[in-house]
């Protein structure tokens, strides 16, 4: 459990992304619009390519698993009537 005075230090962030080809123009305009703001960070998008290549031949083969115990090999005994 977390203590309250920790959830109190915790705040929103607010990431406003702009793509690198709109930077130049739009960088500094949102990052002024949002200076009074300190829950707003403006942070430019620098990936040159996905990182989840899905022609990649590593990766992208995910093993889906049943986290649940498993069942017990055998049948019920049978119920008495009574």
């Amino acid at each position: 459990m977390v203590a309250a005075s920790a959830l109190a230090s915790i705040r929103p962030v607010i990431y406003c992304v702009v793509p690198e080809p709109l930077a130049d123009e739009l960088y500094d305009r949102l990052n002024d619009y949002y200076s009074d703001d300190p829950h707003v960070t403006v942070i430019v998008d620098r990936r040159k390519k996905e990182r989840r290549d899905p022609h990649a031949k590593a990766g992208g083969l995910r093993e889906v698993r049943d986290r649940r115990r498993q069942r017990i090999t055998g049948e019920f005994p049978p119920i008495a009537e009574g």
